[in-house]
């Protein structure tokens, strides 16, 4: 199939002339509608097909320039070629400043020049809409995935930005592109508050794909700060001259914020947010280890609540899980910020004493204890009093390592069950 010409041209004889030039069959299959007024040709327009327009502005319908201008608005893809005599050749010449891609005079149109023009037209501009298809399928991909996509020219200036780079930087793309990059996208290290090292500059002159920085923070232009990270990577041309670079990064400000929460959780009881085991004896290994260095002492404390279960049973579960959270803050209340208050499941809690003067330090602790639990708890409605009975280990007397501190603790604790208030190696101590 061949191209298909649209002329618009009022005068039979010009006409004639570009249909036999037209006719040359050096240029190839070549289709002519010719019509003679403006809005037969932007009728005609309306059903498609057409390559290419071959315009003469003096029409008996319109004139000058706003018939360029009417054409251009409704073909705004289709190559016009402006037809003028040469009075009129400034109009022409405006034409193409509007968008026009070439003009011809009228009666300088013989030969092989104006079928070549014609066809090296449709060639570009086939080949311009191959290039705006690939290029909008990029950008649609770009503005389509979760990560930000920023781009600059060899210079430094940002060419790109998508959506999401937008949304983090703050600028909107019309107003980032041709802005120094450091303008648009303002990084530094999050633990030292100094600029961070530029990474677009990096990946030019390593000319390889880099990564960010550690700790690296994106200043918004509003001032938000957000965490992000990611690569920079130069960007060559078909002759692999450098053309600029492109960085992708990701807000981990999110990603981090739900990694420190899953890490909270496996670390914490779900109900009282006081460490678990694991947390505690983690904790109870590191304080055993100072201790060891420094020749010092460390408690552990094993408390039960006496009689929970009657609690449960008389004023149900949703109490009982209430008591546990006002016992589990009391007992907070009562040590200091370097030692731990653990809950172990059910009603038994474990308190660490990272440092210790000895056995009477851990008893008077383990009174404290005991006090600040069997006050009234008043929940909803409910004063509720509730004992405990508490056993006690001591590094280095009864364990050295935290699974016998832990085991010696539990002991000692069900002695207090039998006995009554607290016991410590053995013995009671109240």
């Amino acid at each position: 199939m061949g191209d298909n010409v649209l002329l618009v041209e009022d005068d039979p004889a010009e006409a004639q002339a570009l249909l036999e030039a037209l006719a040359d069959p050096r240029s190839g299959p070549c289709t002519v509608e010719w019509v003679k007024r403006l809005d037969e040709g932007l009728q005609r327009l309306k059903s498609g097909g057409i390559s290419v327009i071959l315009l003469d502005v003096f029409l008996p319908d319109s004139q000058g320039i706003e018939t360029f201008d009417k054409m251009l608005r409704v073909a705004p893809r289709v190559p016009i070629l402006i037809l003028s005599s040469l009075a009129d050749e400034g109009v022409a010449q405006q034409a193409c400043q509007r968008g026009a891609k070439d003009y011809f005079l009228k009666g300088n149109l013989g030969g092989y020049s104006l079928p070549l023009a014609l066809h090296n037209v449709i060639v570009r501009n086939s080949s311009d809409k191959a290039s705006f298809v690939e290029a909008e399928r990029a950008r649609v991909t770009l503005d389509s995935i979760g990560d930000a996509v920023l781009s600059t020219d060899v210079a430094g200036n940002v060419s790109y930005v998508n959506r999401v780079a937008e949304s983090l930087t703050g600028w909107p793309r019309e107003e980032a592109v041709g802005r120094p990059l450091a303008e648009v996208f303002k990084i530094i290290d999050g633990v030292t508050r100094e600029p961070a090292p530029d990474p677009m500059q990096h990946a030019i002159q390593a000319n390889a794909t880099v990564g960010l920085t550690m700790n690296c923070v994106l200043i918004r232009r509003d001032g938000q700060e957000s965490a992000i990270e990611d690569a920079a990577a130069p960007i060559h041309d078909s002759d692999g001259e450098l053309t600029g670079a492109v960085i992708v990064f990701r807000d981990v400000n999110a990603a981090r914020a739900l990694a420190l929460k899953m890490s909270h959780l496996a670390q914490h009881d779900s109900l009282t947010d006081l460490p678990n085991r694991s947390l505690l004896t983690q904790r109870l290994v590191q304080a055993i280890a100072l201790a060891g260095r420094h020749n010092r002492q460390v408690g552990v404390l094993f408390l039960d609540l006496d009689h929970f279960k009657n609690v449960n049973d008389t004023l149900g579960h949703a109490i009982g899980d209430k008591l546990l959270q006002s016992v589990g803050k009391r007992l907070g209340s009562c040590v200091r910020r370097s030692d731990i208050v653990s809950r172990q499941g059910g009603d038994e809690f474990i308190v660490l004493l990272s440092e210790i003067g000895g056995e009477t330090d851990a008893a008077r602790c383990a009174k404290k204890l005991l006090t600040a639990v069997a006050a009234t708890h008043p929940i909803e409605g409910n004063d509720i009093n509730i004992g405990a009975s508490i056993g006690i280990s001591i590094f280095p007397e009864n364990g050295q390592d935290a699974g016998a501190l832990l085991k010696a603790a539990d002991t000692a604790m069900y002695h207090a069950k039998e006995q009554g208030g607290i016991v410590t190696n053995g013995s009671i101590a109240t």
